[in-house]
Parts: C-alpha cells; structure tokens; sequence
C-alpha cells in the first residue's frame, strides 16, 4: 500500500466536525490521565483490574494525545484511528461488559451502580460508543477535505503527474 492511498479521501468538508470531536475527546481525555492519574489514570486502571496499571495508564494517555491531535490536525487520519478503536475496544469490554453481566470477570472489576443490564450498560457506554463509531467513520473515510491528509495526497499527486510528463 502506497502512503498515498492512506491518505486519500473523498470525504467532505464537514468531516472536520467529527476529526474535532473525536480528536478533541481523546487529547482531553489522554491529557487528564497525566493530570490525575489517580483518578483517571494509573489509579482508575487498577480499581477496574487493568493489568500493569502503572504501565498502561500513561501509555493510554500518550496513544491517546497524540491519535487525539493528529485526528485533529487530520494528519494520518486513518493511521491514528486504529489505536483509538483498539483502547475503544478495552474500554467497553473492561468497563462496560462488567455491567451488562452485573458481575466482574477475567479479574476486571465491576463499578457499583444502582442497577445492572443492558440498559444501565448503554448508559454507562454513551459516549464510548460515539468515540468508537467515529474513530470508525474516519477509518472508513479518512481525513476529508479539510486536513494536512488531504493537502499531502494533493501535492504528491501534483509531484507525480508533473515527473510522468513524457
């Protein structure tokens, strides 16, 4: 694969909505696990039973400012949504599972909760269920039109079609 096809995208304008969105959750959030990690980091990756919390919470964090700003930036839009979807992915099944179950297992635990299910999980899944679904559209479409992806493919095809002249 070309880093070009990459970066390509047909998506519109208004695909900097979502980058935005998205971005903006998971640099805020990955910045928030430097600044409590005792509440939001280390500290929270052990009350769920995270393995190597020490390890994992500021690890999450950088994932999660650097895929955050280049969402933002829309620069290796498509690249930096795949390690989102994977910490998506543990979120759910670390946090959410438990409650759908209404019990802890695999050694992760289950937060208390005045009810259990699958509608308290849906709840409880809200926004991580959002942060997923659009890390997932920018993985389908890439970046759009707006974005340092777009401007990169532009100039390299530009580069391309002037050195294939003859």
């Amino acid at each position: 694969m070309r880093v070009q096809d990459l970066l390509k995208t047909a998506a519109p304008e208004a695909t900097v909505l979502i980058r935005v969105m998205v971005g903006g959750v998971f640099l805020s959030e990955g910045i928030q696990k430097f600044l409590y990690p005792d509440a939001l980091g280390a500290g929270r990756f052990a009350k769920i039973g995270i393995p190597a919390p020490e390890i994992m919470g500021p690890f999450v964090g950088t994932v999660e400012i650097v895929c955050g700003a280049l969402l933002i930036a829309g620069l290796l839009t498509r690249l930096a949504a795949l390690p989102l979807l994977g910490t998506m992915f543990v979120a759910l099944l670390s946090t959410k599972a438990p409650i759908l179950l209404g019990y802890g297992f695999w050694g992760l635990a289950l937060r208390e909760l005045p009810r259990y299910g699958f509608w308290s999980m849906m709840h409880e899944a809200r926004t991580d269920l959002c942060m997923t679904l659009g890390a997932l559209f920018l993985l389908i479409v890439g970046a759009g039109s707006i974005s340092l992806d777009w401007l990169i493919c532009r100039r390299t095809k530009a580069r391309y079609d002037t050195t294939n002249l003859g």
